[in-house]
């Protein structure tokens, strides 16, 4: 910050005196209104001396050239059973209704791996079910890949060549927690670190102006989903921007008030650039300022920008079909995706797209049904994304689409409270996929053993694909850690080599 300009005895300048009585109502006004304002979330802080300097915040600008520049996150809530979608396992349906102890093969519960990637929430040691549950649907190979897509999946089995199924993912918190650690990389008895979408950020500079960087999209009912796309110690600012669906109000807050005239409000916002200009005075290079100073103009511009990007009348009722959006069986996930490609094809570098409601794929009981129909919502839409994006080729150029759960089902049949029909919570081993720019296409990469219990064969913890992501988009996990705040080798995670193209 340059020096007060103040004269002998005190005395300030005619200039510094009407900045300070300049700053001290209106723009304490102004500092209102950036702080009451949620779009306030999508300011840039690179800015200063320093940006990009070690110990400095990043530059904005990728470390390697990136494969692909946006990515569309796909949250699938409350835990799919990876043997009944992407893992099928016949020795269940050998050995269904005998215990592990009974089997012929050794039991996993006795696998070192069982304590090392497991850890209770206090107060709550989770029972493991060792009666073996048969698989509930059937599956059929698909592509000319061959890769085994559950019979629940067929659309998705028809692109199954589009994607990079990955079968070994493990993570350590065997309660709903999972969700917010795969975002994290912690688990919940952890310090909570920021999330994957908010590193992300904050490490890369803005594709385009008008709209948010990182966004979120879907609905929620408990709260604590927000750390999915908190950005804990980095900011606000770096935390994503919620946005509906709704046409008439995308972008909540964003509209003037009632009765205030767009001339109103333009008047406003030339008050507020005379502010800044007073503000430059005695405070010209601080980059808090200018943060907050390009925050509100980027607030005043997504009015515009975002309701055109959400706008999805203006697709053809070919794509709207597409994506089942003409179905109401599948219309509300087809409307999320849709939105979430609008959006990577306008620019926004991060969209999370919460596509099922919170817990959805949770079957502790009736597996069979709730499986079935949580399949059936999302199968269609899900094949859309993949469809629309390779014919427009954001899929070969610049997007990356990861789709995930927080755990697997158990390989038993989960019996609390005289239950015979559901599988439980299982962080040892379950699948996700992932498609797009920079990866390799129509391939499986690594196992679950025969049960489908341990991941055995290349396992990754769940920033591994953090690493990967964002290596994908041209950065080094390690080199935009904060001074002052300790990271642990699991929360940099391992690049995923053998998948990259």
């Amino acid at each position: 910050m340059t020096p007060r300009c103040v004269f002998p005895c005190g005395r300030l300048s005619r200039r510094t005196f009407l900045a300070d009585v300049g700053l001290g109502f209106t723009g304490l006004a102004l500092g209102s209104m950036l702080h009451g304002d949620p779009l306030a979330r999508a300011a840039d802080p690179h800015a200063g001396p320093d940006a990009g300097t070690p110990g400095g915040p990043p530059s904005g600008k990728p470390h390697h050239p990136p494969k692909a520049k946006k990515v569309i996150w796909i949250v699938l809530s409350g835990g799919v059973s990876h043997m009944e979608t992407f893992d099928p396992k016949p020795a269940l349906n050998r050995y269904a209704g005998k215990s592990f102890e009974a089997l012929p093969i050794a039991n996993p519960m006795k696998h070192p791996y069982f304590l090392a990637r497991s850890r209770s929430v206090v107060g709550f040691n989770r029972e493991v079910y060792p009666l073996i549950y048969p698989l509930q649907v059937g599956y059929s190979k698909c592509g000319q890949s061959g890769i085994e897509v559950s019979d629940w999946l067929p659309r998705l089995g028809s692109v199954v060549d589009d994607l990079c199924v990955i079968r070994s993912m493990y993570t350590t918190d065997n309660d709903h927690a999972a969700e917010f650690q795969f975002h994290t990389g912690r688990h919940h008895l952890d310090e909570p670190q920021p999330s994957v979408g908010s590193w992300i950020h904050y490490g890369l500079g803005a594709l385009n102006a008008n709209l948010p960087q990182f966004v979120f999209l879907g609905q929620y009912s408990d709260a604590r989903v927000k750390k999915n796309f908190d950005a804990d110690y980095l900011g606000p600012q770096h935390a994503a921007v919620e946005l509906s669906l709704d046409p008439n109000a995308p972008l909540p807050f964003a509209k003037p008030g009632k009765g205030v005239l767009a001339q109103e409000q333009a008047n406003e916002f030339a008050l507020a650039g005379e502010l800044n200009r007073l503000a430059a005075v005695e405070m010209p290079d601080d980059p808090q300022l200018q943060a907050r100073i390009r925050s509100y103009e980027l607030a005043f511009r997504m009015q515009m920008a975002v309701p055109e990007a959400m706008d999805l009348r203006k697709e053809s009722r070919r794509t709207q079909a597409l994506y089942g959006i003409d179905n109401p069986t599948t219309a509300i996930y087809g409307q999320r995706l849709l939105a979430a490609r609008r959006l990577a094809e306008r620019g926004v570098r991060f969209t999370m797209v919460y596509l099922s409601d919170y817990g959805e794929w949770d079957s502790h009981q009736n597996l069979k049904t709730l499986h079935a129909r949580s399949c059936a919502r999302v199968d269609q839409p899900l094949t859309g994304l993949i469809t629309d994006l390779k014919q427009r080729g954001m899929l070969d150029d610049d997007t990356l689409v990861v789709c995930m759960t927080e755990f697997g089902r158990t390989p038993g049949v989960e019996q609390r409270g005289g239950g015979t029909n559901g599988r439980d919570h299982h962080p040892h081993g379950f699948s996700i996929w992932m498609a797009g720019a920079g990866l390799k296409r129509g391939i499986v990469h690594g196992a679950t053993d025969e049960l489908g219990f341990h991941a055995v064969e290349s396992p990754h913890y769940v920033t591994d694909i953090h690493a990967t992501v964002l290596h994908l988009l041209g950065l080094d996990n390690r080199r935009l850690d904060v001074p002052g705040r300790k990271r642990l080798e699991m929360d940099h995670g391992q690049v995923i080599t053998p998948i990259l193209a």
